[in-house]
């Protein structure tokens, strides 16, 4: 049964993975600018073995917004399938596939077959998944990861080998070095571990040295990339100018304005170099929304002076270094921003921000996203609450079952999500890594609600088998 479940689950997710590529394939080259980045890294590391964009330069020129682990990926599929869309968005739905067994797996091992079987149908109908799966992006690719990451937490938790927390510590620099954000998970688990557990009076939890093991393993991880950073540009750093500066500038202006009205302001920024004409078009839209223009010309003015300083330079290696101090720049205007900012408008912000990041998915071409009715648009949003707060049901249900350990491991991501993007700017696509644990925690707790039974505790060799 467990077999044949597995089948029917990866038959649905391969049809649902075929139907978006088909369904996105309009915008492949129309829209989602971030994909020709990651295709030119992939085309480079493919034929010549380097991480650059500019194989032809007379000066190496580093790259310093994107981490290598994805562009490797698909450096891999264009080396064994030729360089192409459609290749990279067939493997990513194998990727899809795998990701709905993985979270197959994990929910048996913590709450029982036929939670598990829906768990992992309901990654296999979530659209978002497919929906970026069908792009050149890091968005599934990472997903994958870090659910592989979760599913070796529930086992180094169950079993508490020391072996175990290495290939966690492994993954997760993997992770990192796809989406950085999770910079910082692998304290968070730590903390978890050390502390949270202790608190709750939790008996049964591994020792410090395998934690320690594991953030070992993480940082030998990431001891490469770091050393690349700084052999290349002189600094130990992460992402260079792929760092917070650009996302807390642009999310010190979330929530002013709706999401329709920003993008038309941010187009005019793009669009027109003549500020007297900026201006005036800037004051029409003010007219037209009757608000204030002077907030959204100094959104226009801001956006225009900082890009000048990476869009200025025509050298490569130049423009490499001031795309640097422009993430420099965005963090210093955006603390100044911040400070002018009132308390109604940060708890607005706040309030918006981390609806949107969970909540907010409109899995739509993005070319037919501005025409389609607010009722659809109402209704992905409240699928993506009830989805929420069946999750914290989940959640509930897990302590109630005395489940601590699982409770306190499957919070941990949704929390830290939660915490690391809530000062920049929030997508709903910054939480889909997370969504296959959200979605294992809503079919516990809608399961929990409808028969009022508790998950079991899992068996030792379940835990081991994984």
């Amino acid at each position: 049964m467990i077999r044949r479940a597995r089948i029917v689950i990866a038959i649905v997710a391969a049809l649902h993975a075929l139907f978006f590529i088909w369904y996105q394939r309009p915008d492949w080259t129309a829209h989602w600018p971030d994909q020709d980045g990651y295709r030119r890294l992939g085309q480079v590391l493919a034929e010549t073995g380097r991480f650059t964009r500019f194989p032809d330069a007379p000066r190496f020129v580093p790259e310093v917004i994107r981490t290598p682990v994805y562009p490797a990926f698909v450096a891999v599929v264009y080396r064994l399938f030729g360089a192409g869309q459609l290749q990279v968005a067939l493997a990513q739905a194998v990727l899809f596939v795998l990701l709905c067994l993985m979270t197959h797996g994990v929910a048996r091992r913590i709450a029982g077959e036929p939670i598990a079987t829906g768990a992992a149908l309901a990654v296999a109908l979530f659209p978002p998944f497919p929906y970026f799966g069908a792009l050149v992006l890091t968005e599934l690719w990472t997903t994958v990861l870090f659910t592989a990451s979760m599913a070796v937490a529930v086992a180094a938790l169950h079993t508490r080998r020391t072996a175990t927390f290495c290939w966690l510590g492994l993954l997760l620099g993997i992770t990192t070095l796809s989406r950085p954000v999770f910079v910082l998970l692998p304290l968070a688990l730590a903390a978890v571990g050390l502390v949270v557990l202790p608190m709750l009076s939790v008996t049964k939890r591994p020792t410090p040295a395998p934690w320690l093991a594991m953030l070992a393993a993480f940082a030998l991880t990431m001891a490469p990339w770091f050393a690349y950073n700084y052999v290349t540009l002189g600094r130990f750093t992460l992402s260079p100018a792929g760092g917070i500066g650009r996302g807390l500038w642009e999310g010190s202006w979330q929530a002013t304005w709706s999401g329709r009205v920003q993008k038309e302001l941010t187009d005019l920024a793009d669009d027109i170099d003549d500020r007297g004409e900026l201006n005036r078009r800037v004051g029409a839209v003010a007219e037209r929304e009757r608000v204030s223009a002077a907030p959204m010309l100094d959104y226009v003015h801001q956006w225009e002076d900082i890009r000048r300083i990476w869009e200025a330079p025509v050298d490569p290696y130049e423009r490499a270094l001031a795309r640097v101090k422009a993430d420099e720049e965005y963090r210093r205007v955006a603390i100044e921003n911040l400070r002018r900012d009132s308390f109604a408008h940060l708890t607005k912000r706040i309030a918006r921000g981390i609806f949107i990041l969970w909540a907010g998915e409109i899995p739509f071409r993005y070319s037919d996203i501005n025409a389609l009715p607010p009722i659809v648009i109402y209704a992905c949003w409240a699928l993506q609450a009830v989805l929420i707060a069946l999750a914290i049901a989940g959640l509930v249900t897990l302590v109630r079952a005395k489940r601590i350990t699982d409770a306190v491991l499957l919070a941990t991501p949704l929390v830290y999500i939660t915490v690391v993007h809530t000062p920049l700017l929030t997508e709903a696509r910054q939480s889909l890594p997370a969504q296959p644990i959200v979605l294992l925690l809503a079919v516990i707790g809608a399961a929990h609600i409808v028969s009022r039974s508790l998950p079991g505790e899992p068996q030792v060799h379940e835990a081991e088998h994984l």
